[in-house]
């Protein structure tokens, strides 16, 4: 028997409009709208809410609009006391809970909503209708979503996405590089300031290579790679590398090999 996902409470899933100021609130109702509503077996009350869910979108999409504002209010209001009917009638709150999860949806409350989500979605597309709704330029979705699936908090996930997003343009080698060290939750300024150095330094091949396994933190080829700089007169450099200065790694990697 396949034991059900673990949820996140409601107050996980609020972090996510504060942190960021284009937070899309449209979106976020019309992608989750999307993966809850399909799930309402009865088909009247499926319709139900589909119906106050797409007014509830262009109102979003369109807040100045007292008119549409007017509908959409009515509408999740609808839904609401419909439900609160079913329930009184049934004494099963069980039987429209997916419905109530639209109905948090369009009363606001996304995170109560994504929390009753979560017992019949796929945490996995939750997650992902909330990350595109930050709405961030230059950002990576995919690890953001990665790392929240793997237990990083909000913020720290959303910090390695606008990072490793605004670095895109680096070579395939070093976006991997950048991609495992946040992970393993060890993506800080002076990593990526290092990593940077790398992506200008246009390495060859084989310096890739010896890059990547010193940025891995292999101690013979780091002691090797410090013996051969102190022998061409690098002994700072030398210094640095085994003192684990990530700075240091392209220098070592191109002067290294260049003397072989």
């Amino acid at each position: 028997m396949t034991e059900p996902q673990q949820r996140h409470p409601a107050s996980w899933w609020e972090q996510f409009p504060e942190a960021s100021e284009r937070f899309d609130a449209a979106h976020l109702t019309e992608a989750l709208g999307e993966l809850i509503n399909p799930n309402i077996a009865s088909q009247l009350l499926r319709r139900e809410a589909e119906i106050a869910t797409e007014v509830m979108v262009r109102y979003l999409n369109k807040p100045e609009s007292g008119e549409l504002a007017e509908r959409a209010a009515k509408s999740a209001e609808r839904l609401a006391a419909t439900l609160d009917r079913i329930e009184d009638r049934s004494g099963d709150a069980s039987m429209v809970a997916e419905a109530r999860a639209t109905c948090h949806l369009l009363l606001g409350r996304l995170g109560e909503a994504a929390y009753a989500a979560e017992a019949f979605v796929p945490t996995q597309k939750v997650l992902r209708a909330f990350v595109g709704a930050l709405r961030m330029e230059r950002f990576d979705v995919d690890l953001a979503v990665k790392m929240l699936a793997a237990g990083f908090e909000p913020a720290a996930a959303i910090r390695s996405g606008q990072i490793v997003g605004k670095y895109s343009w680096w070579p395939s080698w070093l976006l991997q590089v950048i991609t495992e060290r946040a992970m393993d939750g060890q993506l800080d300024d002076e990593t990526v300031e290092a990593l940077d150095k790398c992506a200008y330094a246009d390495l060859d091949p084989v310096q890739v290579r010896v890059a990547r396994r010193l940025l891995a933190g292999e101690d013979a080829l780091i002691d090797a790679s410090a013996q051969r700089l102190e022998a061409l007169g690098e002994a700072h450099a030398a210094e640095k590398l085994r003192a684990g200065d990530l700075a240091t790694v392209a220098l070592a990697a191109r002067l290294v090999m260049s003397s072989q």
